[in-house]
């Protein structure tokens, strides 16, 4: 007989857990992520959170390495809590950062998450939105943007996708065949030529590269396109999933695209720095 993977008994022939331990076991992992999930809107100390997560853990006989998956789970919903009115507070930032140190959360497998970054992205949003954005540069170390002497560099945006509008001519249903001289020096009559021009507007990836935010432009260096696009000088922002299109206040200029992976994050700092 096989031994049940929860309690460790006797499960019975051809199976390897009894059902209600598996029961038990759902029941637990189920608390876990919903006791760390509501914890940033809960009175809950973080101490009394951290004991009440080994209690379910305990009761549902939840091993440590799904104990440690449900409470990552239920941390990244308690952050996704953080931004429903769209702004993180020093509050929550402080209470969330207070949660993941008592239920001792591996900075490594948070970062790893994207959870980390989130938090962090937030953070910087709302400093920005406070009229304190933080220079950056010396954090990034070299980068290949000719900065001006007093510009701060907000953000940079690593292995960025870069899209442009293109409009391609084609032709179509032009004359085929002999042609035949009806004139001196004149082959085809005029209604001999049907061909039609017409143009189709397509979006082209370009390059990929840095693109960096700063408090006075928006930077793209890569292999073959590097430029500066002032903020006053972009007349539009388009929101997309994962990036952000640009139009910019000319007569001959095309819409941009940048593929980033964060939409709402570049979004909203694009907007909120060509208003600063």
């Amino acid at each position: 007989m096989a031994r049940c993977r929860y309690c460790g008994e006797n499960a019975g022939w051809f199976r390897n857990s009894h059902k209600h331990c598996e029961q038990e076991y759902a029941r637990g992992v189920a608390a876990i992520e919903r006791l760390v999930g509501r914890s940033l809107r809960c009175t809950m100390s973080v101490s009394a959170l951290a004991e009440a997560v080994e209690a379910a853990a305990r009761e549902g006989r939840v091993g440590t390495q799904a104990q440690y998956e449900a409470t990552l789970k239920g941390y990244g919903e308690a952050v996704e809590q953080a931004f429903d009115d769209g702004v993180l507070s020093r509050e929550e930032e402080a209470r969330l950062k207070a949660v993941s140190g008592a239920l001792d959360m591996s900075p490594v497998e948070v970062e790893r998450t994207g959870i980390e970054q989130r938090i962090v992205r937030g953070a910087l949003l709302r400093d920005l939105l406070d009229g304190n954005p933080r220079d950056r540069r010396r954090e990034y170390g070299l980068l290949p943007f000719n900065l001006q002497k007093t510009e701060k560099l907000i953000h940079v945006f690593e292995d960025t996708e870069y899209y442009e509008r293109k409009t391609r001519t084609h032709y179509a249903g032009g004359s085929q065949g002999v042609s035949v001289r009806i004139a001196r020096g004149v082959y085809y009559r005029v209604g001999g030529f049907k061909g039609e021009r017409y143009q189709t507007e397509e979006t082209v990836h370009e390059d990929n590269g840095l693109m960096g935010f700063t408090d006075r432009h928006l930077y793209f260096a890569g292999d073959l396109r590097r430029f500066r696009i002032r903020w006053d000088r972009i007349v539009a922002f388009d929101p997309y999933a994962d990036g952000i299109g640009v139009q910019r206040d000319a007569q001959s200029a095309k819409p941009q695209a940048f593929v980033t992976g964060d939409g709402w994050f570049t979004y909203n700092l694009a907007v909120n720095l060509s208003q600063a």
